[in-house]
C-alpha cells in the first residue's frame, strides 16, 4: 500500500513561519492550513499545492512524501 505524508509542518518550522503568516500571504484559509498541519483530510487541491510551493519556494516533492509498502520512500 502506498501512503502519502505531507511535510507542511516541517516546512513551517524550517521557515519559522506561522499558519497565519502563510494564510495571509497565500489566501489559503487557516482551516485548510490547520488541517494540513495536523495531517487531517484525504486530499489537497492543485491550487493549494501550487500556492504553498510558491510561498516556500519548493516543489511538490518537498511538500509531499510517498512511502511504498515496506517503508521505502520514493
Amino acid at each position: 500500500m502506498t501512503k502519502v505524508k505531507n511535510r507542511f509542518a516541517i516546512l513551517l518550522a524550517e521557515h519559522r513561519a506561522k499558519i497565519s503568516d502563510v494564510s495571509r500571504a497565500t489566501g489559503i484559509s487557516r482551516a485548510t492550513l490547520t488541517n494540513l498541519y495536523y495531517g487531517k483530510g484525504e486530499a489537497i487541491s492543485y491550487n493549494v499545492l501550487g500556492r504553498l510551493c510558491q510561498y516556500f519556494g519548493c516543489t511538490a516533492n518537498d511538500l509531499l512524501e510517498v512511502h511504498q509498502e515496506g517503508g521505502t520512500r520514493t
